[in-house]
């Protein structure tokens, strides 16, 4: 009995490692980065539409009671106050935007007295890119850029501005399933 169990689980523990392949292909959206910072969580994915166009984007979920403001206000915020909610490529980064970024919510003028602070409404926002992926089948390393700053109706938080995030995307020949 000993001899036929020992090659047969021998056998099993073989066919059970080479099985299947180690997927390489991302399945969309592709989580590229995670982190929390200053009353901020911010989630980095690799997305595809059905037309095959690749995205990047981002979610920053304040904690509650926090808003974020608007992509669109200056980068020194407004009289100071405030700083943009970015997501962007570094210089010399291997993939290149394709278009302009986008916003799931729409700003609205802060109640807090300064009539062009552009602030989002309380809740999660996410950014959107579109990109072209680096050529070739591989995977890459790469960095992006974001920034932020978190207030509430009575203090802000220092703000995060252009913490570079690693990430790894696959290149524009990646075959996807």
């Amino acid at each position: 009995m000993h001899k036929i169990l020992i090659p047969a689980l021998g056998l099993i523990l073989l066919l059970t490692a080479c099985g299947s392949p180690i997927q390489s292909r991302p399945v969309f959206p592709y989580q590229l980065a995670a982190f929390s910072q200053n009353y901020v969580a911010v989630k980095v994915f690799l997305q595809q539409d059905a037309n095959e166009r690749s995205f990047l984007s981002a979610t920053f979920t304040p904690e509650s009671g926090y808003h974020l403001y608007s992509k669109d206000i200056p980068r020194e915020g407004v009289y100071g106050e405030g700083r943009p909610t970015l997501l962007e490529l570094i210089p010399g980064s291997q993939m290149h935007s394709i278009g302009e970024l986008t916003a799931s919510a729409e700003a609205e003028v802060s109640d807090m007295g300064t009539d062009a602070l552009l602030v989002y409404p309380a809740g999660p926002v996410t950014l959107r890119l579109q990109v072209s992926l680096p050529p070739g089948a591989g995977w890459y390393d790469d960095k992006v850029s974001i920034t932020y700053m978190a207030c509430s109706q009575s203090t802000c938080r220092p703000p995060v501005i252009g913490k570079q995030i690693s990430v790894r995307v696959p290149g524009a020949e990646q075959h996807y399933p």
